[in-house]
């Protein structure tokens, strides 16, 4: 202990001055410094966890203080600190007004948004001028291919694909379901494989004219079958035993003495020699 501190404390006395504050140890002092730099540490280490408020789009980004209070800690200050806060706000730009995407009717020109036609077939027709007795008219898959003499091909292969819809077959419904196809789109599609009305006509007869053949060859099959079944019933084979009946003997050779018989009804010659 220093002199001026063991004066102080032998001089009696209540009037006496107060002694001046005690110096700090240097193990005192060690301490303090190393409870700093762990608090430092310690706010380094929070600092880097939090996200970052700088980015573009944060809602808020907040700025706070800390006073070394000098005894080995921090202290966060609340008074300024508030005012001191800086705040990002996200401005959002109003969305473009984009306007709806009208079609136009092929019948009556005007606008629509949305039809049966179009949705199913993709033809531009509004509810309004949807006529399903004639010319909307929607036909069968076998009604296609038999009176527009379109194949499958034509149907499903050749560019764009038609369009169909599938319904319940009204006959049974167990049965596979119906694909019904535009009847405008159908013809459209028949023009573009026969060119014109006068080849789709040439092919028909040209069909018809097959078809009448194909009729001839099967009836000629079937009577020339019945013919054969006629005949094969009325021939009989005849399954008894041949007995011949001879008729007169007749000398073949005398020196010989051979003689032959003739059967009188399939002309057989019996030769024999008698002893």
């Amino acid at each position: 202990m220093e002199p001026s501190e063991s004066q102080g404390l032998d001089a009696p006395g209540p009037g006496l001055e107060q002694s001046p504050k005690p110096e700090l140890s240097a193990a005192m002092r060690a301490k303090i410094e190393r409870n700093r730099q762990q608090a430092l540490m310690l706010r380094q280490a929070r600092l880097a966890s939090r996200p970052l408020s700088a980015v573009e789009g944060a809602t808020s980004a907040k700025v706070s203080k800390t006073i070394d209070s000098g005894a080995g800690f921090f202290i966060d200050e609340e008074g300024e600190a508030l005012e001191e806060q800086r705040t990002r706000k996200v401005v959002h730009q109003p969305a473009p007004v984009i306007e709806p995407d009208y079609l136009v009717c092929d019948e009556c020109e005007k606008p629509f948004m949305d039809s049966y036609l179009s949705n199913s077939f993709d033809l531009s027709v509004c509810d309004k001028c949807r006529d399903n007795e004639e010319k909307h008219k929607l036909i069968s898959r076998t009604e296609a291919k038999a009176h527009y003499l379109l194949k499958e091909c034509d149907l499903d292969k050749r560019e764009p694909p038609l369009k169909f819809i599938l319904k319940k077959n009204p006959h049974n419904p167990r049965w596979g379901d119906m694909k019904l196809y535009l009847k405008v789109q159908v013809e459209k599609r028949c023009m573009e494989v026969f060119g014109s009305e006068e080849a789709l006509e040439e092919a028909r007869e040209t069909r018809e004219e097959n078809k009448e053949v194909q009729k001839q060859k099967r009836f000629n099959k079937k009577v020339k079958e019945l013919r054969r079944a006629v005949r094969s019933s009325m021939w009989t084979k005849d399954t008894s035993v041949h007995q011949h009946q001879y008729g007169a003997e007749e000398v073949v050779d005398p020196e010989e003495d051979l003689y032959k018989k003739t059967c009188t009804t399939c002309g057989h010659e019996l030769t024999y020699e008698k002893m």
